[in-house]
């Protein structure tokens, strides 16, 4: 498991746990965004190394309405 914190949070460590510090003095509206971009390049990365084209998911459909 992975946890992301801030530093006021005090998650303690666990087996088979990484835990990573962001940053500090987070607000309740700057701490989505700020947690959102690792969580963003961690999916990425796991993506590549499951070699999975991140450019054209799965099952996902697109309609577009031509005239």
């Amino acid at each position: 498991m992975i946890v992301f914190e801030d530093k006021n949070s005090m998650v303690k460590k666990m087996d088979a746990m990484e835990v990573i510090p962001i940053t500090s003095n987070l607000g309740r509206i700057t701490a989505p965004i700020i947690f959102t971009i690792p969580l963003q390049l961690l999916s990425y990365h796991v993506a590549l190394i499951k070699e999975t084209d991140v450019d054209k998911p799965r099952n996902l459909v697109k309609f577009v309405t031509v005239e």
